[in-house]
């Protein structure tokens, strides 16, 4: 069942108060969250009811659109400040980038699925978020190197590694400026962990571990 512009908004507020008391502190991020309509990303409409709880859910392609405590979480694990370039490894619905477009970043998100893209653009264009978000169809685990390099990188699939193409198209340190940060889930299926691994200089890097997720596979080559 289709929602009206008031319905979405009085189901996104329940959203940002029940994130609110799942742990998430950042406003800026609650505050994007509040301004995406997330049921605009979502294909069938029959699903648009359920687009405000906390669940993922299928969006073709064997994809799905993540949780919103999932986008929330790895979205303040990723402190993104305005004017920040971002690569985004699997765009998926869209939802995501629109959630860092909302916090002033200038998003680069690739998708290895062309047939959800065809979809997911056209949701981005009519919502405002083309061109600060600009898309293409590739194997993201080889970065994009044509914009490199990026403050941030954000990969919403998991795979065993990290790709040392995702690390090493993180732009250097620059002083009075945050560490570039990469977010990537790591691990076998079904049992992965996000990994938060931060540029401290040309060839060195800090790794973090935080919580425990489970996302689509990353798929490399063909």
């Amino acid at each position: 069942m289709l929602l009206t512009d008031r319905q979405a908004a009085a189901f996104r507020r329940r959203l940002v108060d029940d994130l609110r008391e799942r742990g998430i502190a950042d406003e800026r991020v609650l505050a994007a969250i509040g301004r995406v309509p997330r049921h605009r990303f979502m294909p069938d409409t029959g699903l648009h009811r359920q687009a405000y709880d906390d669940v993922a859910l299928p969006i073709g392609e064997g994809q799905t659109i993540s949780q919103p405590y999932t986008v929330a979480r790895m979205t303040e694990l990723l402190d993104i400040r305005e004017g920040e370039r971002v690569l985004e490894v699997g765009t998926g619905s869209g939802y995501q980038a629109a959630v860092l477009a909302e916090l002033g970043a200038r998003v680069f998100s690739i998708e290895r699925h062309a047939a959800l893209l065809q979809k997911t653009r056209p949701i981005l264009k009519a919502l405002g978020y083309d061109p600060v978000v600009r898309t293409q169809v590739g194997d993201g685990t080889y970065g994009w190197p044509g914009y490199a390099p990026f403050d941030a990188i954000i990969v919403t699939a998991g795979g065993p590694e990290v790709p040392a193409e995702l690390r090493d198209q993180l732009r250097d340190p620059v002083d009075g400026q945050p560490d570039a940060r990469l977010l990537i889930p790591v691990g076998p299926p079904k049992r992965q962990v996000l990994h938060r691994i931060t540029k401290t200089g040309p060839d060195a890097f800090a790794d973090e571990r935080f919580d425990g997720v489970v996302f689509v596979p990353l798929v490399r080559g063909a």
